[in-house]
């Protein structure tokens, strides 16, 4: 394949449009977008489709949220309309990350499908590899696969990628972040090779610099966001906290009305806190790779129908994570990186909408969380709370959790260190949490392929 390094300009490609009505989509699309409410695209939709709809490759740098799974799909699926996959044989695969992303990428062009008469299958770990197989048996034109279950699938030969034309990688900085870098470039080695590619990443760092090299022919660039854009509907706050009181006062904003996502760093953490804030009283879920697909699937759903209000993931659940009118996302313990910032809060303020971003920072991380904000290109507005506070109910919308309303000031103590870099429950020696330290990952090193 006649490549071109990333480093080097892009070929020129078709202008923007302004409507979808300029695109000249099967008229059948236009009519499923207008009963969904799509009518106007979004920025990255504009740029990209004239020329993903004419088959030129396409590397596109988009942050999450942005309305890119339409960007793609909608020229894939067009591009597709009217062939015929064999068994076994899919004409387009989609990759992405993780699990949640998969089922969320799938749900949102299955109408676009259907009206086509398209066939889909979502291939993810933690589900039924005989369903699934029997689903690429039966004949799927589209897949939309992790690389690890769909690796797995080509190693039985339940798949079969050479008849592939058309082949997106979806969020390839945080694929290649979580490992799967090996996986993904033994997939692209087994399609089509005149294909068609389009790459969507949030940053174009060296890994995804060397698939762009790799894999694209002479692909249009639609830098639709710069590393260091931020989203302007959204708000970004630290308050600063004091380490016996943060838990305390993560609880009250939990208790706000409305639905908030809380990210912690271990499934340790997270499981811990959800049943503290189960037992004040609150409808709290937990969501992390500990859990089988079913329960995440489920977990996310009663999130997003409002029976559970508070939901307490880790970092692996921030890009599968889209629930509409999310307004708010806390860090109860900062995130490591500025990718992991931006992937956490990429949750809230999506597709224009307006939310706010809170990350609680005690004084020992104060230094590590500026260095994060500023890599991220974020200035916060800091404000130095505690709980029970009026200024944390107006930044917050806080309040006492129903366990605890009318008992006099809540006490963080029994969560000192919980789940955080600051140290463990005062109960876990060090040699104990560097044990469940090590098990864990052995664990996320196991389960890694099914993300």
């Amino acid at each position: 394949m006649n490549t071109k390094p990333s480093a080097g300009p892009a070929e020129p490609g078709l202008p923007p449009v302004a409507s979808f009505a300029e695109l000249g989509l099967p008229p059948v699309l236009v009519t499923t977008m207008t009963g969904l409410g799509v009518r106007e695209p979004f920025p990255v939709q504009a740029a990209t489709l004239p020329n993903a709809l004419a088959g030129r490759d396409v590397l596109a740098r988009a942050r999450t949220g942005s309305g890119k799974t339409l960007a793609f799909g909608l020229a894939l699926l067009a591009r597709t309309a009217g062939r015929r996959a064999g068994s076994k044989r899919p004409l387009a695969l989609v990759l992405v990350p993780t699990r949640e992303l998969a089922q969320q990428v799938g749900d949102a062009l299955a109408p676009y499908a259907r009206a086509l008469g398209l066939r889909t299958a979502t291939v993810v770990g933690g589900m039924s590899i005989g369903r699934q197989a029997a689903e690429l048996k039966a004949g799927a034109e589209l897949v939309v696969a992790t690389p690890g279950r769909l690796a797995d699938l080509v190693e039985r030969r339940d798949c079969l990628l050479d008849a592939v034309r058309i082949t997106v990688l979806d969020e390839a900085d945080q694929m290649c972040d979580m490992g799967f870098l090996p996986q993904v470039t033994d997939l692209l080695d087994r399609v089509g090779p005149d294909g068609q590619r389009m790459l969507f990443s949030a940053t174009l760092d060296r890994d995804v610099e060397g698939l762009v090299t790799r894999y694209l022919d002479d692909p249009v660039l639609a830098s639709v966001d710069r590393p260091e854009d931020v989203v302007t509907t959204m708000e970004h706050h630290v308050l600063h906290v004091h380490p016996a009181d943060r838990y305390a006062t993560a609880t009250e904003i939990a208790a706000r009305d409305g639905r908030v996502l809380m990210f912690l760093d271990t499934k340790h953490g997270v499981d811990q806190f959800t049943r503290h804030l189960r037992a004040s009283g609150l409808r709290a879920a937990a969501l992390h790779s500990g859990k089988s697909q079913p329960q995440r699937s489920h977990t996310l759903a009663q999130f997003r129908n409002g029976d559970v209000t508070v939901l307490v993931a880790t970092n692996v659940a921030a890009r599968g994570i889209h629930v509409d009118d999310l307004d708010l996302v806390v860090n109860v313990d900062p995130p490591a990186d500025a990718k992991d910032y931006l992937h956490r809060g990429g949750r809230t303020a999506r597709a224009g909408a307006s939310g706010s971003v809170v990350t609680l920072v005690t004084p020992a991380q104060r230094r590590e969380v500026n260095r994060v904000l500023s890599e991220a290109g974020v200035r916060p507005v800091e404000t130095q709370v505690r709980s029970g506070e009026a200024k944390l109910s107006a930044l917050t919308g806080a309040k006492r959790a129903p366990a605890t309303a009318g008992k006099g000031k809540s006490t963080g103590a029994p969560f000192r260190g919980l789940g955080s870099r600051e140290g463990r429950a005062p109960k876990e020696s060090r040699r104990a949490a560097e044990a469940r330290r090590t098990a864990e990952a052995r664990k996320a090193a196991r389960v890694r392929r099914g993300h």
